[in-house]
């Protein structure tokens, strides 16, 4: 049974593969943040019912959706490259491989695939913030970007933070796919470790440990922000909404 199985070796490559968890992060960290500003935009442009920029957002949203994460990591990682070689050639100058980093590639990747997730989250999180609030602000005389900031961010915030949480942990676990844009991440390194041991089920076995215990630690860090910013349960806001809320906040795929 020992030559099948080595419990030994699941806990020793745990180590070696920690090496590469900052890469994971930073992969992850990263791609979050632009997911969410990229996020932000689409959904106000569908808030705010923007005419031919609406219809763009939804097949755009709809794409990326309807599409699986790695045949987009893969569009991304042969697709951009080809379009900056035809961009040097029309140029007259010689494009180099090298030099764009893979990280850069499933980094665009991963953030745009998150983007139309998290748009339609904080589309509903907008939208379940109280119009009255909103026609005050104007009232008073404050701009847009001020009634944004100032009021509807403010609360649309704690609405769509839990279903934000549960994306990013799904980035953190998706961010595996990245080894196909020849990213080295902890996925990557585990591959390489059973390469070189022969050993590539108890490597698996690791990897899915040092997976399980990231989505757990998140999950705590995660609900603890959620406490610390959520709105009081007996605020007439929440009161008002949560009806509304629990129809219009979409669920998220488990798909990154």
């Amino acid at each position: 049974m020992g030559n099948l199985f080595d419990f030994k070796t699941v806990f020793t490559n745990i180590p070696e593969i920690l090496k590469y968890f900052p890469v994971t992060m930073q992969l992850a960290l990263s791609a979050m943040a632009a997911s969410l500003i990229l996020g932000l935009l689409l959904a106000l442009v569908k808030v705010r019912q923007v005419p031919v920029l609406k219809t763009l957002v939804n097949v755009f949203i709809s794409v990326i959706r309807g599409t699986p994460v790695l045949v987009q990591l893969y569009v991304t990682y042969f697709g951009i490259p080809m379009f900056l070689k035809y961009l040097a050639y029309k140029n007259g100058t010689e494009y180099n491989a090298s030099a764009v980093p893979p990280i850069v590639f499933a980094f665009i990747a991963l953030a745009i695939n998150e983007s139309a997730y998290n748009a339609e989250t904080i589309r509903a999180a907008i939208q379940s913030v109280d119009r009255g609030q909103i026609e005050a602000a104007t009232s008073l005389g404050m701009t847009g970007w001020q009634t944004l900031t100032r009021i509807t961010l403010p609360e649309a915030i704690p609405v769509a933070l839990p279903n934000l949480g549960n994306s990013f942990i799904s980035l953190i676990k998706g961010t595996s796919l990245a080894f196909v844009c020849a990213v080295v991440d902890m996925t990557a390194a585990g591959k390489i470790i059973g390469g070189r041991k022969y050993r590539y089920f108890e490597v698996y076995v690791s990897l899915a440990l040092i997976y399980w215990v990231i989505t757990i630690v998140v999950e705590q860090l995660l609900k603890l922000l959620e406490k610390k910013i959520a709105i009081p349960d007996d605020s007439p806001t929440v009161k008002r909404d949560a009806a509304r809320l629990a129809q219009d906040i979409p669920v998220q795929s488990s798909e990154v």
